[in-house]
C-alpha cells in the first residue's frame, strides 16, 4: 500500500475551505497577530519543560531519601512529559511554534524525552494521521492489531473486552515507543519510502533511534538506579509509573478526538478515492470537547480544539479558541458538520461506547453478521 493513493474529492464544495482560510487569515491580519507562539505560549513552554526537568534534576541529585517523595517526583515528571507532548513538541513538530525552523527542530526533539523518536512521530502524526484521518489502512493511529478502532477492520472475538482493557494498553503507549515501536516503524516507513521524505536512510534512522534510546534510558533509568538509595524495583516502579500516567494522558486526549460514535470512518474505493474534499473529510472525522474549560485547554495544548488543529496545523494552538467561532460558523453556513462534546468526560464516554460497540460486534450487526 502506498500513501499517495488516497484521492480526495476536489469538487466537494471547494468554496468552503477557500472562504474559511480567507476568514481565518483576516482574523490574524486585522488583529495584527502572529500565527506562531506568543508570550503566553513561551511562558507555558518554560513551565512544561521545567515540570519535567526540575523533578529529574532533584531526583538525580540524591537529596530525595523518602520512597513516597521519590514516587511523587516520578508523577510530577509524568505531568511534565504529557505537557511537553501536548503543548510544546506537538506544535514544534508541526512547524507551528516559530517561523524559525531551528527553534521548531529543537523543541520538536523533546519527543525523545517521552521515549519516542521525533522523526517517526512526524511521519505517523503529520503525514499519515493528518493526511488520512480515520481512513482504514492509511491512518496509523487507528491501525492497531491489538484493538479494533474502525468498523472496516475485520472483527475478531478477541476484541470483545477491549473497552475494559483499552486503558491498560493506553498506559503502555510510551513504554512501547521506548522499547520497540520506533524500530518497527523504521522498517515499515522505509518500505513506504517515507523515511526518504525526511531525508533519512534506514541505516541512519536505526542509528539515531538506537543512540537516542541509549542516552534516554541512561538519563532516566540507569542513573537513578546508580545514584538513588532505594531498592532497584522501587526505582523501576517509579519509572514505569511515570510512563504509564503519561501514556494514559496522551491517549485520553487524542483518542476522543477521532474514535467516537459520531465521527465517520472511511476506506478508499477501487480507484483510491474517498467521497469528500480533504477539509470536509477532517470535519467528518474529528470532534472537539470541553471548549469552555480554559484550564483544561491550557494543559492539553488546545488539542480539545481538534477540529481547528486539523484544519490549521500550521497555527500555534494558543490561537485555536480565538478562531474556533470562525470555523464553527463557517461550517454551519456551508452545511458541514462540526462535532463537539460539552465536557471531556462526555467525549471519553463516547469513545469507550464506540470501543465496546466495535469490540462486541454490535456495530456490525445492523449491516452484516459479525465475523469470528
Amino acid at each position: 500500500m502506498q500513501t499517495t493513493k488516497v484521492n480526495f474529492n476536489k469538487e466537494d464544495r471547494p468554496e468552503f475551505v477557500e472562504e474559511l482560510r480567507k476568514r481565518v487569515n483576516k482574523h490574524f491580519k486585522e488583529n495584527n497577530i502572529s500565527k506562531y507562539a506568543n508570550l503566553k505560549m513561551k511562558v507555558k513552554t518554560t513551565f512544561m519543560i521545567g515540570l519535567y526537568f526540575i523533578p529529574l534534576i532533584v531526583l538525580l541529585s540524591g537529596i530525595v531519601t523518602n520512597v513516597w517523595v521519590m514516587m511523587l517526583t516520578w508523577v510530577l515528571m509524568s505531568f511534565g512529559m504529557s505537557g511537553i507532548g501536548l503543548s510544546v513538541m506537538h506544535d514544534a513538530n508541526h512547524g507551528a511554534y516559530s517561523k524559525n525552523k531551528k527553534v521548531n527542530a529543537a523543541l520538536g526533539f523533546l519527543a525523545n524525552f517521552l521515549g519516542a523518536y521525533h522523526i517517526n512521530w512526524k511521519i505517523q502524526h503529520n503525514v499519515l494521521h493528518h493526511s488520512f484521518t480515520n481512513i482504514h489502512e492509511f491512518d496509523d493511529d487507528i491501525s492497531k492489531p491489538i484493538m479494533r478502532f474502525t468498523p472496516d477492520q475485520p472483527y475478531k472475538t478477541r476484541y470483545r473486552f477491549q473497552a475494559f482493557y483499552a486503558s491498560f494498553f493506553y498506559g503502555l503507549m510510551t513504554i512501547y515507543w521506548m522499547l520497540s515501536k520506533d524500530f518497527e516503524q523504521i522498517f515499515k516507513y522505509e518500505k513506504k519510502n517515507l523515511l526518504h521524505g525526511q531525508g533519512l536512510t534506514k541505516r541512519q534512522a536505526i542509528f539515531q533511534v538506537a543512540f537516542n534510546k541509549i542516552w534516554y534510558t541512561t538519563l532516566t533509568l540507569v542513573l537513578p538506579l546508580i545514584l538513588l538509595p532505594f531498592a532497584w524495583w522501587q526505582i523501576v516502579l517509579g519509572f514505569v509509573l511515570m510512563h504509564f500516567l503519561c501514556g494514559l494522558t496522551l491517549a485520553y486526549i487524542f483518542q476522543p478526538a477521532h474514535v467516537l460514535e459520531e465521527t465517520n470512518f472511511y476506506k478508499v474505493d477501487e480507484t483510491g478515492s474517498v467521497e469528500n474534499s480533504w477539509a470536509i473529510h477532517q470535519l467528518h472525522t474529528t470532534s472537539n470537547f470541553a471548549n469552555n474549560s480554559t484550564a483544561f485547554s491550557w494543559y492539553v495544548g488546545g488539542l480539545n480544539f481538534q477540529i481547528e488543529h486539523h484544519l490549521f496545523p500550521n497555527i500555534c494552538h494558543i490561537h485555536y479558541k480565538s478562531i474556533s467561532g470562525i470555523v464553527k460558523n463557517t461550517a454551519h453556513e456551508y452545511g458541514v458538520p462540526y462535532h463537539e462534546h460539552r465536557t471531556f468526560f462526555d467525549a471519553l464516554k463516547s469513545h469507550f461506547s464506540l470501543l465496546n460497540s466495535l469490540g462486541t460486534g454490535a456495530y456490525d450487526l445492523k449491516k452484516k453478521p459479525a465475523m469470528a
